[in-house]
């Protein structure tokens, strides 16, 4: 078997068009092992041959541990990977994964419900259909621009009257006061998709208690400060600086020990420790540098952490065990890194 979160190479085995713009991915062993477990609201870290590195969640089955299957929306304006994706990659590539990780957890709860935005419907399904499985009460509000651009709906379609499925072109905006309701005990709301629904979600429930709602964002909000509760955010007031990374006014150098080599590394009050990292050499997996994705979390030895991501939980934030050093820096002079 190949174990969790350790770097494997897998082949493409399938891509089947699943709406409009949405290819579907089916990745394998090679050798056909068995493929580590994993939960609903995990993803891949998916290393193209091109050397774009990409998150995608997966959407299949968590009991099927002979593949993971994704699915990967041609983004107009996007940073080249799923144009890659789409016109590049082929059934029988194979690319580097890492994974399954997951900071999109699905907690016990009374009463659920899941809104989904576009390709934010893939963390979603196999949340809704192990609750569903399990026989528990939940709700699934599904918008996207059009029918034709909303993927699995033939799956989806076993919800039943708990699916409402919402195209803008002929509904308009999602209903999400009237979806959501007042706040009420034991609900608990699961969101993704684009950043505007996500806001629009966060606005509604701001007099919900904070630990009501889980979003899982595809980039870092414009406006808003890093959550303190981290992705699933909130849209909590965080306790730093900007969201591109770069130093506020209030921002300090210190330093970073490498504990495995004992090197020491100066990061400057205009430099990310990712930076820093990487310019010294230091191979730390990254792509996203918003604190969005994850894939830089490093482990942290000792030191105080000022926590700018969008990523870890409270409890995580709380630990001080690891960090994302292409945003988050140090609150003390002096961070120990598992490095």
């Amino acid at each position: 078997m190949i174990p969790e979160n350790v770097a494997a190479e897998l082949m493409v085995r399938s891509m089947t068009v699943e709406a409009d713009g949405v290819l579907g991915i089916e990745f394998v062993d090679p050798r056909l092992r068995p493929l580590a477990g994993w939960r609903p609201g995990a993803h891949l870290t998916v290393t193209l041959p091109n050397g774009l590195v990409r998150q995608y969640s997966l959407c299949g089955d968590p009991a099927d541990r002979s593949r993971y299957q994704v699915a990967v929306l041609r983004e107009v304006a996007g940073r080249g990977g799923s144009a890659y994706i789409h016109d590049v990659l082929r059934p029988g590539v194979r690319v580097a994964v890492r994974g399954p990780a997951n900071h999109f957890e699905l907690v016990d709860a009374p009463e659920y419900l899941f809104i989904a935005g576009g390709i934010g419907v893939t963390p979603l399904i196999p949340m809704v259909e192990q609750v569903r499985v399990q026989g528990g009460a939940f709700r699934f509000l599904y918008g996207g621009r059009s029918r034709g651009s909303m993927a699995y709906l033939d799956r989806l379609g076993a919800l039943g009257e708990q699916l409402t499925l919402w195209p803008q072109d002929t509904h308009g905006l999602l209903d999400l006061r009237t979806a959501i309701g007042t706040p009420r005990p034991g609900l608990h709301v699961y969101c993704c998709g684009p950043e505007p629904l996500l806001q629009a979600v966060e606005k509604v429930m701001s007099d919900w208690p904070p630990d009501a709602l889980h979003v899982e964002r595809f980039a870092a909000p414009p406006t808003l400060p890093a959550p303190l509760n981290g992705a699933p955010s909130n849209g909590e007031p965080s306790n730093g600086g900007p969201l591109d990374g770069s130093s506020g006014a209030d921002d300090a150098g210190f330093e970073v020990l490498l504990r495995r080599s004992g090197r020491r590394l100066q990061v400057g009050a205009d430099q990310s420790v990712l930076d820093v990292l990487v310019d010294a050499g230091i191979d730390v997996l990254h792509d996203c540098r918003e604190g969005i994705c994850a894939s830089c979390e490093t482990a942290v030895v000792s030191g105080a952490i000022d926590h700018r991501d969008f990523v870890l939980s409270a409890a995580e934030r709380a630990a001080g065990t690891v960090f994302m050093p292409c945003v988050s820096r140090a609150a003390c002079p002096r961070l120990v890194l598992d490095l």
